[in-house]
């Protein structure tokens, strides 16, 4: 065709090139459906799921992909016969293609194995995946080297060691990564938070369930259903609090107060007492400390006709009684746990009447609605002592007061 040597040189290895690729394309696709069908044959005989995993990665497929790239480089010496020149490019760009590959492969068979692990029961409590990434993170990074390496031309020491002047640019940008890393192990070996776990992380507005444990990051699926997403570090240089303990220890603490006004707290006289002792829960406990403090008075030879002679009973001694005792009664309450009903130090407020125990059930919906049915009764019951709930006067408490000076 009267075209030079040269020329003709050149455009005869792009053909043979050309034709090569086409080859292992076509190669690439048939072997890919053949494996199809083969892997569907052998996951229905295995009983384990590790290969449907290592299927869903795409291990397998780009496994496959390595046999085209061999036959590439067995065609390099045909091909660059008529122009050896060329085979040095050739040879470099398919040795980056299939660098690139064992780099996918091996992330396929990491992401596989952190994924089988997950299946096992104790996965939640010593998940990998942080380790994996940081695995995945230092492939990548000597990936990145060699194929420098292999652009340049020089051996991959000597690449690694033109490095050394990056160090601090490396570390500034691996910044995260470290401290995820360093953060992981103290996290793993420490048991401080596990997959399922309940936290709270005020410092980021974290207030819910961790779905996930990364190498960088921690991600808490709030009770609104929003995600928040926290540095791993942050569980390590900062304080949080973990609820695991709560929900193994089969109960969810209640602490409540109600306010008593200080001046409705009396000595209960017959009338009240006779009154109380028809309650069923406490009619033992006022008949029993009733014969108790009256033979204790007369032992000590108290005059009785003054009232703070001697030991009495009071409206608010009795209604901490009539509390314990309807506490006791309810099923959802641990009376085998911490169980206190206490009065606080007074304020401004009140005497404030601590209700402190512990609820069988731990499912917040469940426990609200246990929490709120208790305090309903309480605030009911408390005028039935002759006491009162303190609270800060309103406008229609002024008003009221208004009119009666008014009247």
């Amino acid at each position: 065709m009267g075209i030079n040597h040269g020329t003709a040189a050149h455009i005869t290895v792009l053909i043979l090139v050309v034709i090569a690729l086409g080859l292992a394309v076509l190669l690439d696709k048939i072997l890919q459906k053949i494996s199809i069908k083969i892997l569907q044959k052998a996951v229905k005989r295995t009983k384990t799921n590790w290969d449907d995993i290592l299927g869903a990665n795409k291990f397998f497929s780009r496994l496959i992909h390595l046999i085209p790239a061999f036959l590439l480089q067995a065609f390099s010496k045909p091909i660059f016969e008529v122009d050896p020149k060329m085979e040095q490019l050739y040879s470099s760009t398919l040795n980056i293609y299939v660098l690139i590959l064992i780099i996918l492969i091996i992330n396929s068979f990491l992401k596989s194995v952190n994924d089988i692990y997950m299946t096992y029961p104790g996965s939640k409590n010593r998940p990998i995946k942080g380790y994996i990434q940081t695995i995945q993170i230092i492939l990548i990074f000597l990936g990145v080297i060699t194929i420098f390496s292999i652009v340049a031309g020089k051996p991959l020491l000597v690449t690694l060691g033109g490095l050394g002047a990056f160090a601090a640019v490396l570390m500034l940008i691996f910044k995260d990564s470290i401290l995820g890393f360093v953060a992981g192990i103290q996290i793993s070996f420490n048991d401080m938070v596990r997959l399922g776990d309940w936290v709270s992380i005020p410092k980021y507005g974290a207030d819910g369930t961790v779905i996930d444990i990364a190498l960088t990051t921690v991600k808490i699926q709030n009770w609104d259903k929003t995600i928040s997403t926290v540095p791993s570090y942050a569980l390590i240089t900062d304080s949080f609090q973990n609820w695991r303990g709560m929900e193994e220890s089969g109960g969810r603490r209640i602490k409540r107060s109600v306010y008593i006004n200080m001046n409705s707290v009396k000595f209960a006289d017959e009338k009240l007492l006779k009154k109380l002792s028809k309650i069923q829960l406490i009619s033992d406990y006022i008949d029993r400390k009733e014969a108790e403090l009256k033979k204790y008075n007369e032992e000590k030879g108290f005059d009785s006709s003054v009232v703070v002679n001697g030991r009495r009973q009071t409206n608010l001694g009795i209604f901490r009684a009539y509390l314990e005792a309807y506490l006791k009664s309810k099923e959802e309450i641990h009376n085998d746990m911490t169980f206190i009903v206490r009065q606080l130090q007074p304020t401004e407020h009140g005497i404030p009447m601590e209700i402190y125990v512990f609820s069988k059930i731990q499912s917040w919906v469940e426990y609200e609605a246990i929490q709120s049915d208790i305090f309903d009764h309480v605030l009911a019951a408390i005028p039935e002592f002759e006491l009162e709930v303190f609270q800060n006067p309103s406008g229609k408490d002024f008003r009221a007061s208004f009119n009666s000076i008014k009247n």
